[in-house]
């Protein structure tokens, strides 16, 4: 029998070379995906962090961390979406 939901955890950096507003933005805009396809979310905002090493040139990224219920298809669909969206230094999507 096929699982109708499971738990997650997905772990994104976001770029902070465009100013820590376009980097909220991006967090506004998955927060909603998720919030949209899964249940019992919840959300743990770290900040501008230093990287331990440099992604793109880049040395500081805004890291956000989201916890949820959802569909077995829908991190498939989510990584997607983070593959093909600026901004988006890395990513990690896993079961929790």
């Amino acid at each position: 029998m096929a699982k109708l939901s499971e738990k997650y955890e997905a772990m994104l950096v976001f770029s902070v070379k465009n100013g820590e507003e376009a980097a909220k933005a991006l967090e506004e805009k998955f927060d909603e995906m998720i919030t949209a396809a899964g249940s019992d979310v919840a959300k743990d905002e770290w900040g501008k962090r230093k990287l331990a090493y440099a992604i793109n040139y880049e040395t500081e990224g805004f890291y956000v961390v989201w916890n949820f219920s959802a569909a077995p298809d829908f991190p498939a669909e989510l990584e997607r979406v983070l593959n093909i969206t600026d901004g988006v230094l890395r990513f990690l999507v896993t079961v929790a």
